[in-house]
């Protein structure tokens, strides 16, 4: 008996940790499905981005941002993190991103991109 109660421990112990595992995963997984759809938006933006005063198209917006996204890759944990650390300020000067799109304000783009997000999360989600 205490062979067979040691047996049910020991898979659910297993179960329980292969579904920890899952979930874990699969949340690291939806992030970076979040990530990708910002890296397309931006990329794809008929906007401009601006960067310690230059501005630059969404193509080269997309080259900066991916660089810095996987220079703080082990730093990001969700979609929130990536905008923070990757698209809305300069690291070394501290200014802030803005996007400036036809017929709209000038817009910071961590604002701009977490609109983003939350448009996407309504209709994925």
């Amino acid at each position: 008996m205490r062979s067979f109660l040691k047996s049910i421990r020991s898979l659910i112990l297993l179960t329980t940790l292969f579904t920890l595992l899952s979930t874990a995963s699969f949340a690291e997984a939806s992030y970076k499905i979040e990530i990708n759809h910002l890296l397309n938006y931006v990329k794809n933006t008929k906007c401009l981005y601006e960067r310690n005063g230059d501005r630059h198209s969404g193509v080269d917006a997309h080259k900066h941002i991916s660089k810095k996204y996987e220079y703080f890759k082990d730093d990001i944990q969700s979609a929130e993190d990536f905008i923070r650390l990757s698209a809305t300020q300069s690291t070394i000067s501290g200014r802030k991103y803005h996007i400036i799109c036809p017929g709209k304000k000038r817009a910071e783009s961590g604002k701009w991109l977490l609109k983003e997000l939350d448009k996407y999360r309504s209709i994925t989600h």
